[in-house]
């Protein structure tokens, strides 16, 4: 199947990276290279990306995109949590901006045997990198009843997680529980009677929590943002897109920590932390989408970009 996959909020994003034709840019989150063919697209032949990405499928269907444009190109199969060791590889010291499109991307939930829908029939896995040691079906079939309850209350929100998380220990007892309806199932059946049907699927938030989980989304990334932004040039800037509140929460506050430097208590006359602030805010409240987008992309309707700019 085919790696097509939906870019959005596209030229908010790359608008705000400010894009210098002689730059050098980094796709922490390449896809299938919609935000990346942009930024090519305003790059010289001085120009140069550096596109990242822990799916192969991603990478193949991305540089089948850009061949075409002239500017200088390196990719990188790898997590952008490792940003600063790519980039010492990659041979630069600095970035004149950056972009990371969080969340799984359409061909991931919709190629059913990679395992990350629960409307389709497919084998436990949920894994962005395939060459991962841990994928789903380990999470479901060998965390603790206490693990699973305390990930998908965390990372899920499910107010169900400990009915569920006992659920699936108690079926796990008769077989391991292998495939994404099976499980979807199990989940559905946890859920009180009553709340079963609505709008959003039963399943939908432990499938969000077991896929962070395989593929620590959020254990590295503030970490993560920070060395993006000790990478930029002065006057660089980092556009990062978030698709539910956990991520955005931690980017919304690793950015404000960024811009804020004082860290000395409001009542002290003067600050004694010596701190100063790193970057600074471009959009104090999240850009999202417009109507016509929304019309066009359904994924479209949760996502919510900010941008900062080093200083």
């Amino acid at each position: 199947m085919e790696f097509h996959h939906i870019s959005v909020l596209l030229e908010e994003s790359v608008d705000l990276l400010n894009v210098v034709p002689s730059g050098i840019y980094a796709d922490g989150t390449l896809g299938g290279g919609g935000h990346s063919s942009l930024i090519c697209e305003r790059l010289s032949d001085a120009g140069c990306l550096i596109g990242i990405d822990r799916d192969t499928m991603a990478h193949q269907a991305a540089a089948k995109r850009l061949k075409t444009y002239s500017c200088q190109k390196k990719f990188f199969h790898r997590n952008f949590f490792a940003i600063k060791e790519i980039l010492q590889e990659a041979g630069v010291s600095q970035l004149d901006g950056a972009i990371l499109d969080l969340g799984v991307s359409s061909p991931q939930l919709d190629i059913p045997e990679r395992g990350f829908s629960y409307n389709m029939e497919a084998r436990l896995d949920m894994r962005m990198n395939r060459d991962a040691e841990l994928d789903a079906y380990k999470v479901v079939n060998t965390y603790t009843e206490e693990q699973l309850s305390e990930i998908i209350f965390a990372y899920g929100e499910e107010r169900y997680a400990r009915r569920i998380a006992a659920a699936i220990g108690k079926h796990r007892q008769e077989k391991p529980i292998e495939t994404t309806t099976e499980l979807s199932e199990i989940i559905k059946q946890a859920f009180p009677p009553s709340a079963r049907y609505g709008d959003k699927h039963p399943a939908k938030r432990t499938f969000q929590a077991i896929r962070i989980e395989v593929n620590g989304e959020l254990a590295g990334l503030d970490t993560a943002i920070r060395d993006f932004a000790d990478v930029l040039k002065p006057g660089g800037r980092l556009a990062v897109i978030t698709f539910h509140s956990l991520e955005d929460r931690i980017v919304k506050n690793t950015f404000a920590d960024l811009a804020k430097g004082c860290t000395c208590p409001k009542d002290f006359p003067v600050c004694v932390c010596g701190k100063k602030p790193t970057a600074k805010l471009v959009n104090r409240k999240p850009i999202l989408a417009g109507d016509q987008e929304l019309k066009e992309n359904n994924r479209a309707h949760s996502a919510k970009l900010r941008v900062i700019e080093k200083l």
